[in-house]
């Protein structure tokens, strides 16, 4: 397969700041190298530093979500499928926005559903999936090139188990889909039956449980071992067409002995042959 992996390295605001050195350092743990060995021809695109260095962490947030769309869109011009690489989730958005998903599949151990009333630390990124299903910053959301907000009815929460009260009341209300890994089959069938024909797949690294990976300063028990996470993922791409990856939210900072970007690499390489296999 033609790939292209788009690097947006950004945490809050900040360039190659705590989690935006991820996807530098995926690319630096052999992750082109692992690509390319199982046969697949791998481009990669950074979008470097966008706008100015004293924005403010919103401006810049949805910037990066504006560069990312147009890059994604390029790709998929160009016959090649695109992976993010993101420091943070509401990245997400703007890939979203490019590849014109109808559906979403979040894997993450946070809900990502806070919204400016509900959010008691007013961090951008814990309102990112709230952001993509447009429960939120609808006007910089719209300025997305691209961007329209997913139905919740089509969107798969994987292993959310840190929510804040106001999420799990939010939660309550939405037709979101909710599951864990292993036992994914029920929701993908209703992914399939809300009629998702374009799916992203967002995958925050701290969805795993801790005591197998931790991909950054987030540690909630539980979670899927890598192994679960990567059979789930593949289960879901072999059911539903996934036109777009997002990795998210890798602060090597937390990890000492590198144990992250191959993992990643094995999980993309089963994923990638799955989606060419469908």
């Amino acid at each position: 397969m033609k790939i292209t992996i788009i690097l947006a390295s950004y945490d809050s605001g900040h360039y190659h700041g705590g989690m935006g050195q991820g996807p530098d350092a995926l690319i630096a743990g052999g992750l082109v190298d692992a690509l390319t060995i199982a046969g697949h021809e791998v481009a990669v695109a950074d979008i470097g530093r966008v706008g100015d260095d004293q924005e403010r962490e919103i401006a810049t947030g949805f910037a990066v979500c504006n560069v990312v769309s147009g890059e994604v869109r390029i790709a998929i011009d160009r016959g090649r499928f695109p992976i993010v690489l993101a420091g943070n989730c509401l990245t997400s958005a703007g890939a979203v926005a490019g590849e014109g998903a109808d559906a979403i599949i979040w894997a993450d151990q946070h809900g990502d559903l806070n919204t400016p009333e509900t959010s008691v630390y007013g961090f951008l990124d814990g309102m990112a999936l709230a952001t993509v299903l447009g429960l939120c910053w609808r006007p910089m959301a719209a300025a997305i090139p691209g961007f329209k907000p997913i139905d919740p009815s089509r969107c798969v929460l994987v292993n959310a188990r840190d929510l804040d009260p106001a999420e799990e009341e939010l939660l309550k209300t939405l037709p979101v889909i909710r599951t864990e890994c292993p036992g994914i089959g029920p929701a993908t069938a209703k992914l399939k039956a809300a009629g998702a024909k374009s799916v992203h797949m967002h995958l925050d690294l701290d969805v795993h449980d801790p005591k197998e990976l931790q991909a950054n300063r987030y540690v909630t028990s539980g979670g899927p071992s890598p192994e679960q996470l990567r059979d789930a993922a593949c289960a879901m791409a072999l059911a539903v067409p996934v036109v777009g990856i997002t990795v998210s939210a890798y602060d090597p900072a937390f990890d000492a002995q590198g144990d992250v970007p191959p993992l990643v690499g094995e999980l993309l390489n089963d994923l990638i042959a799955t989606i060419e296999g469908r």
